[in-house]
């Protein structure tokens, strides 16, 4: 155990080295804590940094009732993340990278503002139609936006599937810049 916490303290070290300008060389360590270094930490990624996929962990996919794992795929040019529980529903979820919340096209009567966790929103779904769909779309920043869609089998049920699609925004949240 000993020696983890010596490799884990020079990775640290690495780490705080890395974040200096090119134009000054590296500090040697020091007894002294790497927090008195003046070097802010690296700004999130933003989507560019996310896979879609990865979104839900094992445990999250059971509580949202999923079982198997997602497939990758493209949606225009925007990557996305398919999850199937055959029989049951699918759900779908899109980080749109160049397409920011404001930007959507969301009709007044199916759309309704939410907030999941720091994200602003809409949960969309036609309840009067009753086709078993519902979305989540999050703002991301002033540029993006992740779009969770749930889709029941049999096209039924759409306040279910709004139950689902709530689930799986409240999950992956945490993981958005």
């Amino acid at each position: 155990m000993r020696g983890v916490v010596v490799v884990l303290a020079g990775a640290g070290l690495l780490l705080a080295a890395c974040g200096q300008p090119a134009s000054q060389p590296a500090a040697p360590p020091s007894s002294t804590s790497a927090s008195s270094s003046p070097s802010a930490p690296p700004s999130p990624p933003g989507l560019a940094g996310l896979k879609p996929c990865e979104l839900l962990s094992a445990t999250d996919r059971s509580t949202a009732g999923l079982t198997s794992l997602g497939e990758e795929k493209t949606i225009g040019a925007d990557r996305a993340c398919d999850w199937t529980e055959p029989g049951t529903f699918g759900v779908t979820v899109t980080l749109a990278e160049n397409a920011p919340l404001n930007s959507l096209e969301i009709d007044k009567g199916t759309g309704k503002r939410v907030t999941v966790g720091a994200h602003k929103g809409f949960r969309v779904s036609d309840r009067s139609a009753g086709d078993g769909t519902c979305a989540v779309l999050l703002g991301v920043g002033q540029e993006a936006s992740v779009q969770v869609d749930v889709t029941n089998t049999g096209f039924e049920d759409t306040p279910l599937a709004c139950e689902r699609a709530d689930t799986v925004a409240r999950l992956i949240e945490p993981k958005l810049p």
